[in-house]
C-alpha cells in the first residue's frame, strides 16, 4: 500500500474530495483507486474560523507499480510507502508449560500484560486488590453519593485501574516504532470501543464504554486459560537471594513463581513500602500538585472553535497549556475533561484527591482540566517515600479544609487571585460530588505552588480568553498526576536488583495514562514470555 501523509482539506469537505485529492496527487485514474483507508485523521484549528482536517492516507491500487510510483515520489515527503502496523507475537508457550506467570494489578498495564500473555498461551494468574469493574463502580457512586469509602475499591483500585473513572483518553507521546497503540486499540475495538478511536487523533472512550470493555477483556483472558482473583491483596512479594520465587497473598496463601509482573498503579502506597522494605530499587520521580479548574464548556468551544463551535467532527473543545514561572516552577494544564466533571479520587480515609471524567458523548456543562505544578525529588529530599508523605499531607489537610466530611475545599478564581476571603459562588457550578465547600486555597498547598498559579492563570488567559475569569471555580487538590516513585527497571524488563520482577505501568513510573499503560504491559508481556521460554 501507499501511505500519503499530511493531507489537508476543508473542515465540511465533500465526500468524494479525498477520492479526487488521491487521484490527482498520484496521477492515477479512479478505476486503479481500489480503497482509501484512513491511518489518522485530525484538526488544524489554529484558525478558529478557517479549520481544516489533516488525514493520514493508506492507499490499496491495482494495475499500477508501487515501487514505480515511489520512485516518481521519492523527493516527496507526502507521499511513502505504507508501513507494517500489525502486531506479531513473541513467543508461544510450549505445551509442557510448568510455571504460570503472575500479574498483580489489573490496570491498563495489567490488563494488558495478562492479555497478551494468555494470547501467547502463558496462563497468566492475575491478581487484584480490589473488585470487578461493575461492583468496584457500584462502590464509587456510592461513596460520591453518600461519602462512604472503600478503601479497596474506588476510583484507585479495582479492575480496570484509575483510568476507567476518567475521559478515558487514547493518545500519548510516547516513541511507539512497533505500534504497539494500535494493538491497544484494536483490543478495546475488538471489547466494543467505537471503531474511530483507531484513527481520530484524540481518541477517548468515556467511562461508561470502558467498564463494558474491560468486562469483555477479561472474559477472554479467562477463555485463554487466564485466572484472574479479584479482592485479593498481595501482602509480599516473596524474594530469595535476590530472586522472585512467588507472592503471598493477605489471606497467608503462597502462590509461587519466578515471574511477577508489577502493575500496581500509582496510588499503591502500602507496596511501594512492602517493596521498600524489602530492598527493591526504588527511585524518587518527580510528580505534580495542584487544583481542578472548570469553566462553561461553551465557553473553550467558542475560543477554540469560533464559529465551528458544536461541529459533530470536532466534537468537545480541549486544550493545552504550560507556563514558565519567574521562581523557576512550571504551571501546566493536565488531563483535560471536556464536557466532564470533578471526581473524588481517594483511596485513604481523612483525605480528599481530585480527578476529572467524562462521558464519551462530553455532553456536561463544564470543561474541567488539571491546573498543576511541578514538585521535584528535591523537594522532598530525594526520598520516594517521602513523596509519598508529601502527597498524603496535602491530601488530609485538602480533607480538613473542607469540613472533615470528603468535600473538597473550592474557591472561584477572581477570589483565588485577589487573595480576598471567599465571598460567593459565581456562574460556574462546580460538578464536584459529594459536595464542595468555599474556603481560601492558599493553604491547601505549598507556598511556591500556590504563587505559580497565581502566576499562571492571568497568563493562560492570554492564550484562551476567559480563563482566569473570576467565575471560574477552583477545587483542590489534585496529587495523583504520576507515581512519586520508579521501580528502576533494566533493558529486560526487570527489576535492576531483584530478578523475576517485572515493573510496569504509571505506578512503576514508566507511563501516564491509558494507551502508554497499555503499551508498557505488552512490552511486560512479552519480556516475562521470552525470558520463560529461555529458562
Amino acid at each position: 500500500m501507499i501511505r500519503i501523509n499530511e493531507v489537508k482539506l476543508p473542515l465540511d469537505h465533500s465526500e468524494v474530495a479525498l477520492h479526487d485529492f488521491v487521484i490527482n496527487k498520484l496521477s492515477i485514474n479512479k478505476d486503479q483507486l481500489v480503497d482509501i483507508h484512513v491511518f489518522k485523521r485530525g484538526y488544524d484549528a489554529r484558525k478558529k474560523n478557517d479549520i481544516y482536517l489533516i488525514y493520514t492516507l493508506d492507499i490499496t491500487l491495482k494495475d499500477v507499480d508501487e515501487e514505480q510510483l515511489l520512485t516518481t515520489f521519492a523527493d516527496d515527503h507526502q507521499v511513502k510507502k505504507s508501513p507494517d502496523t500489525s502486531y506479531k507475537y513473541v513467543a508461544q508457550a510450549p505445551e509442557n508449560l510448568t510455571e504460570r506467570p503472575i500479574v498483580i494489578g489489573m490496570g491498563p498495564c495489567g490488563l494488558f500484560t495478562g492479555l497478551i500473555l494468555a494470547q501467547m498461551g502463558f496462563k497468566p494468574i492475575i491478581l487484584e486488590r480490589g473488585k470487578s469493574v461493575h461492583e468496584r463502580a457500584k462502590d464509587t457512586f456510592r461513596f460520591w453519593r453518600t461519602r462512604e469509602l472503600n478503601t479497596e475499591s474506588n476510583v484507585q483500585f479495582g479492575e480496570g485501574g484509575a483510568g476507567t473513572f476518567s475521559d478515558g483518553k487514547l493518545y500519548s507521546q510516547v516513541k511507539d516504532p512497533r505500534f504497539l497503540g494500535l494493538k491497544v486499540k484494536q483490543e478495546f475495538v475488538a471489547a466494543g470501543a467505537p471503531a474511530e478511536i483507531i484513527y481520530v487523533s484524540k481518541p477517548h472512550i468515556g467511562t461508561y464504554k470502558l467498564v463494558t470493555m474491560v468486562e469483555k477483556m477479561r472474559r477472554k483472558i479467562i477463555e485463554l486459560g487466564g485466572e484472574i482473583r479479584f479482592e485479593t491483596r498481595v501482602e509480599e512479594i516473596n524474594i530469595d537471594d535476590n530472586q522472585v520465587t512467588g507472592v503471598t497473598l493477605s489471606t497467608g496463601e503462597v502462590i509461587p513463581s519466578k515471574h511477577v509482573a508489577l502493575a500496581i498503579g500509582h496510588s499503591a502506597r502500602d507496596t511501594f513500602k512492602m517493596l521498600h522494605d524489602k530492598g527493591v530499587h526504588l527511585a524518587a520521580q518527580s510528580f505534580s500538585v495542584g487544583f481542578r479548574i472548570e469553566h462553561k464548556q461553551e465557553m473553550i468551544d467558542t475560543v477554540r472553535f469560533g464559529k465551528n463551535a458544536g461541529h459533530p467532527l470536532l466534537g468537545a473543545a480541549d486544550y493545552k497549556l504550560v507556563h514558565h514561572c519567574k521562581n523557576g516552577r512550571s504551571v501546566y494544564s493536565f488531563c483535560m475533561c471536556p464536557g466532564g466533571v470533578v471526581v473524588a479520587a481517594t483511596s485513604e480515609l481523612e483525605s480528599v484527591v481530585t480527578n476529572g471524567m467524562s462521558q464519551y458523548s462530553r455532553s456536561e456543562r463544564n470543561a474541567n482540566s488539571a491546573i498543576v505544578v511541578g514538585i521535584s525529588p528535591e523537594d522532598f529530599a530525594n526520598d520516594p517515600m517521602q513523596g509519598i508523605a508529601l502527597q498524603r499531607q496535602l491530601e488530609r489537610n485538602a480533607y480538613i479544609l473542607g469540613g472533615s466530611s470528603y468535600d473538597a475545599p473550592a474557591q472561584c478564581v477572581g477570589d483565588f487571585l485577589a487573595g480576598k476571603t471567599v465571598s460567593q459562588m459565581g456562574d460556574v457550578e462546580p460538578s464536584y460530588k459529594p459536595n464542595v465547600k468555599l474556603t481560601d486555597l492558599s493553604t491547601s498547598l505549598p507556598a511556591y505552588a500556590i504563587e505559580a498559579i497565581r502566576e499562571a492563570l492571568p497568563a493562560f488567559n492570554k492564550k484562551i480568553k476567559g480563563f482566569s475569569n473570576a467565575d471560574s471555580m477552583l477545587t483542590g487538590v489534585e496529587t495523583r498526576t504520576s507515581s512519586p516513585v520508579q521501580i528502576k527497571r533494566g533493558k529486560d524488563f526487570q527489576s535492576i536488583n531483584t530478578k523475576g520482577l517485572y515493573p510496569g505501568g504509571e505506578g512503576a513510573g514508566y507511563a501516564g495514562g491509558i494507551l502508554s499503560a497499555g503499551i508498557d504491559g505488552i512490552k511486560v508481556a512479552e519480556a516475562i514470555a521470552l525470558d520463560m521460554l529461555n529458562a
